[in-house]
């Protein structure tokens, strides 16, 4: 899980309060003449795109994104190619590097080599037709490739248009080929350089800086992604090599038991529910199937779906016919067995899946996914199949691991009881909730509008802070949902318990869209959905709680962008009437650097030393001196240092709790839209998500320690 910044860090600041502003308003429409416009709508107001150009004109359609996701497509792209030579038996080694200037990627394989002969059509080398035709490749016709990843044909040629600099080298036949490219087009013809003995394909690419909003690689996001190829092909050699830093990087991945060991490695740390892994293989009118099954001691479900080594992160027919299979099989067994008694109603798909992880790897002569970025698979016949092999293989596995069966049934039926003992507390809730237009929660501050995208509420840490928010908030458009002490760890508990909750009750009811599988963004009242929590240790455990709550029953508010995190500033840094805010201690640093220059350049205008001034305290210091007590979490105000000298009249103050602000404060540097700084909330990754919360606030505790012990050396500014 990722958050991004929203908007840009405030620089100076005037101490006095600001005036509450509403969000901008959205310019008015400008009316449209009905006058005839100039000029008229022929041909030649056409334009034809050619060659690649397409692909430079809407990079977006090809490859999803001109930002991170869109940059390693294009890894991937050549990497599906590479993978496909290995799927179609003609290679197995695939090495990916990321060169030394940062930039350039270069992928091998050992495979047959794309073709350097004459193409018929094109009458150009058949390398030079695939690098430069959108719609060529080898994967449309018979004979040269029985499955692939790269069914549109579009892959190679569309990371050529998106490249400055593109090199392609080819062994085959005795001899090492080359062109190279830019922007698409070949610099020179195809040439043959040398001789070769080996053979394979080498594509070099250079992503244009100007397309792509920063050209750097996430070597962890392709480590991972390759291991994944190497899991789903077994017995295939994938080397990933980072020459990026002063020491190059190095891994191998070899796997030889595919998606058995592929599942084996995604539920590491958790605690298995059977002995063994359920396993179902099968082919059926060319379509083969690998299909990995295990239950941990887990609440949630895990899916992966693959086509021909391609990730699905939408599903498609054939995660849909896994399921049904999974469903129907796991009733048959269960009423075979008497362990569902007569007249008990059938365990449903959300039982049949609680603490499920499960891999569905397909391949296809002829996938068809939705667009090019292939997020989902749309081949109906494939329900059929994917179910037939599932059901066949786990009615295998459950007779011949009868323990396992047991293990699994009863799982099953404990989701069962505890789905049955959630919708009776899901309804008591929400039926004298907002749901039915009745009241809110009696802490809940509500804001005027009733318009859910110009509508804002802030989920906040303590009474004292809500008290503030409260007084310092646009009543207009920001509600203020004041919550008390640590929330419940949802990782931990089912959604019954979640909901004799009253934190967690009042989130729901204020929000009125519902929880888990009911939740309903139609109702949602609020767009953005705040946590505002104290810039310390146990404000980051709170803001961690509230995230592990709306990643597991609220997913759909973070991946339509509702969710956000306020960031209060660390520092507030005074110097006469003037006032900074600092929101982190590198901007700290910076501020104080430009005071000590101003300083430093007004005394030489001077021609005198300014006069150190007696740091004063601040009024919380003093309020709290004068009734006999000390300020909660404050720190002491003190004479700010640079370079280890003190500067004159410069005091800093380190806020350690949003209580310590006054309304005026808090509105001024967290709240008013104009001026704070919010993190979205977004999952990249929802695998990796689902694994770190595992680790972070599951019940296991062995990941949890090694996880510390392997990042405490990682951590800055620890306030303990």
């Amino acid at each position: 899980m990722a958050a991004a910044k929203k908007s840009s860090k405030p620089k100076k600041k005037a101490a006095s309060a600001a005036s509450k502003k509403s969000p901008k308003k959205a310019p008015a429409t400008k009316k449209t003449s009905s006058a005839k416009p100039e000029g008229g709508y022929s041909a030649k107001n056409i334009t034809v795109l050619e060659g690649l150009d397409p692909v430079r004109k809407r990079p977006g359609m090809y490859i999803g994104s001109t930002g991170p996701d869109g940059l390693h497509h294009l890894i991937w792209e050549v990497v599906d190619n590479a993978v496909d030579e290995a799927m179609a038996g003609f290679a197995d080694e695939v090495i990916v590097k990321l060169l030394p200037d940062g930039k350039r990627v270069e992928v091998s394989d050992n495979g047959r080599g794309i073709p350097i002969d004459k193409h018929p059509q094109t009458k150009k080398p058949a390398l030079e037709t695939i690098m430069t035709t959108l719609h060529a490749g080898g994967k449309f016709g018979d004979g040269a490739y029985k499955v692939s990843g790269g069914l549109h044909g579009v892959g190679v040629s569309v990371v050529n248009a998106l490249s400055t600099y593109a090199k392609a080298e080819v062994c085959r036949d005795g001899g090492h080929y080359e062109q190279e490219y830019s922007i698409g087009k070949p610099k020179k013809a195809v040439k043959k350089t040398k001789t070769c003995k080996d053979r394979g394909t080498t594509i070099t690419f250079e992503p244009d800086a100007n397309i792509f909003e920063k050209v750097d690689y996430n070597w962890n996001r392709v480590l991972k992604h390759l291991r994944d190829q190497a899991f789903l092909t077994p017995k295939l050699r994938i080397t990933a090599i980072d020459q990026r830093g002063e020491k190059d990087q190095f891994y191998s991945f070899y796997f030889e038991r595919g998606v058995e060991s592929f599942i084996r490695s995604v539920i590491r740390g958790k605690q298995k529910r059977q002995q063994q892994i359920a396993t179902m293989t099968g082919e059926r009118d060319e379509i083969q199937a690998d299909v990995a099954l295990v239950y941990v001691d887990d609440t949630d479900s895990l899916e992966l779906a693959y086509t021909n080594n391609i990730v699905n992160p939408e599903g498609g027919f054939h995660v849909s016919g896994f399921r049904s299979a999974l469903t129907r099989v796991l009733n048959d067994y269960a009423k075979k067995e008497k362990l569902i008694k007569e007249g008990e109603d059938n365990l449903s798909g959300d039982d049949v899946r609680e603490g499920m992880v499960a891999i569905i790897s397909i391949r296809h002569p002829e996938p068809q996914f939705e667009g090019q970025t292939k997020a989902k698979l749309g081949n109906p016949e494939v329900k059929q199949v994917v179910e037939s092999i599932v059901s066949e293989g786990l009615k295998k596995f459950l007779e011949e691991n009868p323990q396992d069966a047991k293990e699994i049934i009863g799982k099953c039926m404990l989701a069962a009881r505890a789905r049955k003992a959630a919708k009776a507390a899901r309804e008591t809730i929400l039926r004298k909730g907002v749901l039915d237009g009745l009241t809110l929660p009696g802490k809940l501050a509500d804001c005027s509008s009733r318009d859910p995208e110009k509508s804002e509420i802030f989920i906040v840490e303590g009474d004292s802070a809500g008290g503030s928010a409260k007084s310092g908030r646009n009543r207009e458009f920001q509600a203020i949902l004041p919550l008390r002490g640590k929330g419940l760890n949802v990782e931990k508990a089912r959604l019954d318990k979640m909901l004799a909750n009253d934190s967690i009750k009042s989130i729901v009811i204020a929000l009125g869209a519902g929880i888990g599988d009911e939740l309903d963004l139609s109702k949602l009242r609020y767009h953005r959905i705040i946590i505002m929590s104290d810039a310390d240790v146990d404000g980051a455990h709170i803001t961690t709680l509230h995230l592990t709550l709306f990643f597991r029953y609220f997913p759909e508010l973070i991946r339509n962008g509702y969710l956000y995190i306020a960031q209060p500033p660390l520092y507030q840094i005074k110097r006469g009437k003037n006032s900074w805010y600092a929101y982190s201690d590198t901007e700290r640093d910076e501020i104080l650097e430009e005071i000590q220059k101003e300083i430093a350049k007004n005394q030489k205008a001077k021609g005198k030393k300014a006069t150190a001034k007696k740091t004063t305290k601040t009024k919380a210091a003093a309020d709290a001196e004068a009734s006999g007590e000390e300020p909660e979490e404050a720190e002491e105000t003190e004479e700010a240092e640079v370079g280890g000298q003190k500067i004159a009249g410069v005091s800093i103050q380190r806020y350690k709790g949003l209580g310590e602000m006054n309304a005026d404060q808090l509105w001024e540097t967290t709240m008013d839209p104009e001026r704070r700084v919010l993190k979205r909330v977004t999952i990249d990754d929802a695998q990796a998500a689902d694994e770190i919360f595992d680790v972070l606030m599951g019940s296991v505790v062995a990941p949890r320690k090694k996880f510390i012990q392997t990042h405490a050396k990682d951590v800055q500014n620890l306030d303990v």
